[in-house]
């Protein structure tokens, strides 16, 4: 861990020398057209979870996960000769867990495939705003991969402000083609196709399919509202070939789910400005999909500064959701049923994440340097009425 932050670190400072530029001492009216890096964002994170509903066991057995992550981000721009601005993001991210549940796959063995996993995920973005017009324009592509599946997606996305500048309209459109490696449970490798394995090569597709509208509005200089809408169809193997079902009978089946899934979130978010001192971030989302499944989310968080460089967010988020239609606990299950799950996250469950980030960014930068001009640590306790519960820290360095 310790080589990779350095490598991470001196990859850093290479990127500042490369795209650092001389700024005339007369520079009202001087706007670069040179590729220049504006910032990095290192954020790691460490996650930890227990329970007693595991799906690989068909809603028993513990849920013990432990993940490491960690990712850079370096945000780069430039200007055209029409004075627009163009921005690149260049996100990489790596995680890494271990499940005690996915070693049940193949309990004879020392451990599974999936006992120890490693994800991989780097994305690009690219977006050209013309502060004239008022308008951004972007495209983004993405890929993923670990042990059971890759995936890959593409973006493009469009916004423009209101003649006053008050409010904004966005829209969104993502496109992620996966690919499911189908490991079924030892006792349940018959060499039979499962669904969605066309062409009997031990994979099958998934795909997502989404647009996500926005407005924004500015209501006076101490409120700003929010309205989100997604679309959201799915389409492919939509299950878990390894996620065990045992029904009344006592007989064990994978878990067989509709190969088509259409979801509609619904969403609000206002921030208030009570002062120089405090923010009031609210935000509430209704969802419902075409398998039964109807969610609520309220999140409250306030930023609290305490000096001027200096600032405290307590959070709190409740969830509430009523389960599927496929859903049913371990052996509840029967024959007569065409669609089956015992995966406690298509249950009815409530659920309470806690917790509160402190944030540090002196003028002069982290212990007097400039260039590590901010770091925040964040802590996260979640809790599920079905036996689940986390913990999470993550901690962010910014360097300009």
């Amino acid at each position: 861990m310790k080589k990779i932050c350095l490598t991470v670190v001196g990859l850093y400072l290479g990127l500042l020398t490369a795209f650092s530029q001389t700024i005339p001492k007369d520079s009202t009216a001087y706007k670069s057209r040179k590729l220049k890096l504006e910032e990095v964002n290192l954020v790691s994170s460490y996650y930890q979870q227990d329970g007693d509903h595991a799906a690989v066991t068909g809603g028993i057995g513990s849920q013990h996960l432990t993940n490491i992550s960690g990712s850079i981000d370096l945000k780069l721009s430039k200007r055209d000769r029409k004075d627009r601005k163009h921005s690149f993001v260049l996100d990489v991210g790596v995680d890494h867990f271990t499940s005690a549940s996915t070693d049940k796959i193949d309990p004879a063995t020392i451990s599974s495939a999936s006992r120890n996993d490693t994800r991989i995920y780097p994305s690009l973005n690219w977006s050209v705003e013309s502060e004239k017009k008022g308008t951004t324009v972007g495209l983004g592509a993405y890929y993923s991969r670990e042990c059971d599946y890759f995936a890959h997606g593409a973006s493009v996305n469009f916004a423009a402000k209101t003649k006053d500048r008050s409010g904004e309209f966005s829209i969104n459109a993502q496109v992620y083609l996966d690919n499911v490696k189908l490991i079924r449970p030892i006792e349940l490798r018959d060499g039979k196709p499962i669904p969605g394995d066309a062409d009997n090569n031990g994979y099958a597709p998934r795909n997502s399919f989404s647009t996500s509208w926005s407005y924004a509005q500015i209501i006076n200089q101490r409120l700003q509202v929010m309205f989100l809408m997604d679309l959201v169809y799915q389409q492919g193997y939509l299950g878990l070939p390894f996620h065990r079902v045992y029904l009344n009978d006592n007989s064990v089946h994978i878990e067989h789910l509709p190969d088509r899934r259409f979801k509609l979130p619904l969403g609000f978010r206002a921030n208030y400005f009570a002062g120089d001192k405090l923010i009031i971030r609210s935000f509430y989302r209704y969802y419902q999909d075409d398998w039964g499944l109807k969610a609520h989310t309220a999140e409250l968080e306030t930023a609290i500064k305490l000096s001027p460089f200096f600032s405290v967010t307590p959070f709190y988020r409740f969830y509430t959701q009523q389960a599927t239609d496929y859903f049913a606990p371990y052996q509840a299950h029967t024959a007569a049923d065409q669609y089956f799950t015992s995966n406690y996250d298509q249950s009815s469950f409530n659920s309470h994440l806690f917790g509160a980030g402190v944030r540090l960014a002196p003028p002069k930068g982290i212990l007097g340097n400039s260039h590590v001009n901010m770091i925040e640590v964040r802590y996260g306790h979640y809790t599920r009425t079905n036996n689940l519960s986390s913990n999470i820290v993550s901690i962010n360095w910014r360097f300009k």
